[in-house]
C-alpha cells in the first residue's frame, strides 16, 4: 500500500508559476513510476505526465510540454511537478498516482494508488 498526499496547489494568475509537490509513504516509493493527472471542472480526468521509477526518463502530455516539468527525489519520497507560464485552461484538481515501473503510462488504469488531489485555480 502507497498513500500519497498532494500539496502546493493555490491561486495564481496567468504566467506565473505553481510547484506541486506529492509525498509518499507505505511501501518502496523508489519502486513505483509516478504519474500526475488533473481534471477541469465538468471534464474527465486527463494525464500531465509521469516519470520513472528512477527518475531517467519523462512523459508529457502535447498541452503541457515545455511548461511542466516532472521531478522526484526518492530519498524524500517526493514526487514534484513544476509548472510554469501557466494558462487558464491549466485550472483543476491535479492528482499524483503511483503505477508499476515500466515505461511511463498515460491510462488511469495502469495506476494503482491516487492521492486525495489539490486545486490549482488561474487568474486572467
Amino acid at each position: 500500500q502507497v498513500q500519497l498526499v498532494e500539496s502546493g496547489g493555490g491561486l495564481v494568475q496567468a504566467g506565473g508559476s505553481l510547484r506541486l509537490s506529492c509525498a509518499a509513504s507505505g511501501r518502496i516509493f523508489s519502486s513505483y513510476n509516478m504519474g500526475w493527472f488533473r481534471q477541469a471542472f465538468g471534464k474527465e480526468r486527463e494525464f500531465v505526465g509521469g516519470i520513472t521509477w528512477s527518475g531517467g526518463n519523462t512523459r508529457y502530455a502535447d498541452s503541457v510540454k515545455g511548461r511542466f516539468t516532472i521531478s522526484r527525489d526518492n530519498a524524500k519520497n517526493t514526487v514534484y511537478l513544476q509548472m510554469n507560464s501557466l494558462k487558464v485552461e491549466d485550472t483543476a484538481i491535479y492528482y499524483c498516482a503511483a503505477s508499476i515501473a515500466g515505461p511511463v503510462l498515460a491510462g488511469q488504469n495502469t495506476y494503482i494508488y491516487w492521492g486525495q488531489g489539490t486545486q490549482v485555480t488561474i487568474s486572467s
